[in-house]
């Protein structure tokens, strides 16, 4: 796998079937190593390890519903409320980041209604903070540190 713009973090791998898997913390199993799954295990750690979210407020790759279709979502950090602080959104490093990407995780917060949004290519991050009272979203130069 190449090299993202991240820090280097260390995983664990297996090989199975020809096919190589990634140690995942939060669904604590192996998953089949893909250019998408190596920015996911990387924006994973990069959010444990240096924005300090506990890994207990984190979740990976579960469904949710978006006008009735079932969607999935790539990442959430969660408040300890419950309420949801941040969805993330990745994508391969060979897929540009684009409008489409944006309007992709903005409908999946038309139902989880989170506070900041990441989309990430591991190569290119961006950040945004929702203004629900006016009804758009401010681009940040990065998220903000977990803090309570």
């Amino acid at each position: 796998m190449i090299k993202l713009n991240f820090p280097s973090y260390q995983f664990r791998f297996k090989n199975s079937e020809n096919k190589t898997a990634i140690f995942d913390e939060l669904r604590k199993k192996f998953i089949i190593l893909t250019p998408e799954e190596w920015v996911r295990q990387h924006t994973i750690q990069y959010l444990i390890q240096q924005k300090n979210y506990p890994k207990q407020l984190l979740n990976a790759e579960k469904q949710l519903k978006v006008n009735g279709l079932t969607r999935r979502y790539d990442i959430v950090a969660y408040n300890p409320d419950g309420s949801i602080n941040l969805i993330v959104e990745c994508k391969a490093p060979s897929i540009r980041i684009t409008q489409d990407t944006f309007d992709q995780i903005a409908r999946y917060n038309l139902a989880l209604k989170a506070e900041q949004l990441m989309v990430t290519n591991g190569m290119n991050h961006y950040f945004c903070e929702m203004d629900y009272e006016l009804e758009k979203y401010h681009f940040l130069r990065e998220i903000s540190s977990y803090s309570l």
